[in-house]
């Protein structure tokens, strides 16, 4: 992978929280991908000193994220939309006000329970992750609103979730992207390819759309328009493959790894 989203959470105070995403910029300065920070401090509220989810939320938009943006560790926020977590009011209200400082929007939405998909349509958020649990309705209404939805196989598969209904997704005209969500919680597999590649074999997706998700629609999940294609002007971010067909990479759902990768026109693998 040439780019790589990476989210903050699980900080619960500012000076976690930016912590986190100092070490995000410290690795950006230092691998050769080009790493995406999103400030995910609003993924659980604290439970240790009674503060209530609307509260923290209130000290995240105080204390938080104006020193996100002073600093300019991230552009993007995320928060976890769940009866557990956070409720789809008290998420409506956050994500106007991040909106409001500059911050483009991104939302965990419908992994157990619906709810963050229309939200995420009518605040027309740049995407929305998970949708494992969205109706036919919450999908539509995200094509609607030209929401990137991105499919989190690796979360299915950690969790014994439902598989999200790209085929839905692609057939409505959608932007279907594919990430791995790798986390030592939910996802600890991590193997983008194998995950894309179980996901189209369930999802019905061909080897085109699947490679579609993982490159250009992963990058206008992410708000990029530089890359993800062979177009002139774009970054030459490209990976090969040992292979005589292109399908053998999928075909084989994982097995086979990169043998060479280009960052911006130059080797780094």
């Amino acid at each position: 992978m040439t780019t790589i989203e990476v989210k903050s959470g699980y900080g619960l105070d500012t000076a976690a929280e930016i912590k986190i995403l100092e070490a995000v910029a410290e690795a950006d300065a230092r691998v050769e991908a080009d790493l995406v920070p999103t400030c995910l401090a609003a993924h659980v509220p604290p439970g240790d000193d009674g503060e209530n989810p609307t509260d923290y939320l209130n000290r995240i938009c105080a204390d938080l994220l104006p020193e996100v943006i002073s600093k300019g560790l991230a552009q993007r926020v995320d928060i976890f939309v769940e009866e557990t977590a956070f409720s789809v009011e008290q998420s409506r209200s956050y994500l106007k006000r991040a909106r409001s400082m500059g911050f483009s929007l991104t939302l965990h939405a419908d992994q157990f329970t619906p709810g963050g998909a229309r939200l995420a349509a009518d605040l027309g958020a740049m995407s929305a992750d998970h949708l494992e649990n969205s109706t036919r309705e919450d999908l539509e209404a995200l094509v609607a609103a030209g929401v990137a939805a991105v499919a989190l196989p690796g979360a299915v598969l950690g969790l014994g979730e439902s598989w999200p209904d790209a085929r839905r997704i692609l057939d409505a005209g959608g932007i279907l992207a594919i990430a791995s969500d790798w986390n030592p919680g939910s996802a600890p597999m991590g193997d983008l390819l194998r995950q894309a590649a179980l996901l189209g074999v369930f999802a019905r997706l061909s080897m085109a759309e699947t490679w579609a998700a993982v490159t250009i629609r992963a990058a206008r999940a992410l708000g990029l328009q530089d890359r993800g294609s062979f177009e002139n002007g774009r970054l030459a971010d490209i990976a090969a493959w040992a292979v005589d067909d292109w399908r053998e990479v999928l075909y084989t759902q994982g097995a086979l790894k990169p043998t060479a990768v280009w960052k911006s026109g130059r080797r780094v693998s």
